[in-house]
């Protein structure tokens, strides 16, 4: 009778204990669901455009390169347009499109160590962002592509996914887990984080190199003709070059694959931002080398590429299309990220 007794006594406890113990689950999922939603939410127009959010740094670099941009046609000269052209190449097609993109976002290709240097330099003197936070905000992009998380989504506006979107700070503890999700493989990269914390000086060191050899050749008209051509205007072609590919490519072109998000092909931006353009392709395929995958899409990256191949500074380059579907299994579009970057690793 005493043990019917305690047993009653005992059992709403038990019970009680039982049913907490179910909802620790439901009340972690809650808390991870939270967590995400205000991660993502991070990335929104209407939290990085909030006037205490405005990034004044970058919105006043834009400013300045953008009007040094149109002051650059009234300092000319046949050797500044020269830099200008070969800065452009080396900046946005080895910098950007190879190095930041192919090779450090969707690794695509392995570089030997002086290949690498010299295109995390290309990168660095660029001035789109330093490399962790351009793979880091690219696999994002990649993995919630036209969705609320996107970076850079069209479905925001196009003047958003063209520019507005980088003169938004991001709260410090979402830059963490931004580079402790997406990027945790080149956080340990020595020379990454070298240029990580040096991209600022190579951009210092770039300018007053040209300011100081326009100087040599012509004085004052020299070293103007010089920043303003082989910096400003060289920058802002570049800037738009590139951004191109998160708006225009976005919004128009055809179609060869059947992807989840709303990417284009479309001719002209694979001109001018060296190959990217192709940009249906490269979301049905992120994995790959090569961004053209018609005889008539022509991508200079991948020339490049090839070219680095061929002398021995690049290997195991992916370049094999699937014969069928798309890339749903590529580490950068997967889900559960970390555990597809473990098993690629």
């Amino acid at each position: 009778m005493s043990h019917q007794l305690l047993n009653s006594v005992e059992s709403p406890d038990k019970t009680l204990v039982e049913t907490k113990e179910k909802g620790l689950p439901q009340k972690k999922n809650l808390l991870l669901e939270q967590e995400q939603k205000e991660f993502f939410d991070s990335f929104s127009p209407q939290q990085k455009l909030k006037w205490n959010n405005i990034d004044w740094v970058v919105l006043g670099w834009m400013v300045f390169v953008h009007a040094g941009a149109l002051a650059a046609p009234f300092f000319f000269s046949w050797t500044a347009a020269g830099v200008c052209l070969l800065f452009h190449w080396l900046t946005c097609s080895i910098g950007i499109c190879l190095g930041y993109h192919r090779f450090l976002s969707h690794r695509s290709l392995k570089l030997s160590a002086p290949a690498k240097f010299f295109v995390l330099w290309c990168g660095a003197n660029s001035a789109e962002g330093t490399p962790l936070t351009w793979a880091a905000t690219h696999r994002l992009h990649h993995q919630r592509s036209d969705q609320h998380g996107d970076p850079h989504s069209p479905g925001e506006g196009t003047w958003w996914s063209h520019i507005l979107w980088l003169f938004g700070m991001m709260p410090a503890k979402m830059n963490e887990r931004l580079f402790n999700k997406y990027v945790p493989e080149l956080m340990k990269d020595r020379m990454v984080l070298f240029f990580e914390k040096t991209t600022a000086l190579w951009l210092v060191l770039t300018g007053v190199t040209l300011l100081g050899t326009g100087w040599w050749m012509a004085g004052t008209f020299g070293a103007l003709s010089m920043l303003l051509w082989g910096m400003c205007l060289r920058m802002t072609l570049a800037y738009h070059s590139t951004w191109f590919v998160n708006s225009a490519t976005h919004l128009w072109g055809y179609r060869n694959y059947e992807t989840t998000d709303k990417s284009r092909n479309l001719w002209w931006v694979a001109i001018a931002a060296y190959g990217e353009g192709w940009h249906n392709n490269h979301h049905a395929h992120p994995g790959l080398a090569p961004a053209g995958h018609r005889p008539w899409e022509i991508d200079p990256t991948w020339w490049v590429i090839k070219g680095l191949r061929f002398f021995g500074f690049a290997t195991d380059v992916k370049e094999n299309i699937p014969p069928t579907g798309s890339a749903a299994n590529d580490i950068i579009a997967a889900e559960n990220f970390e555990e597809e970057l473990q098993k690629a690793s």
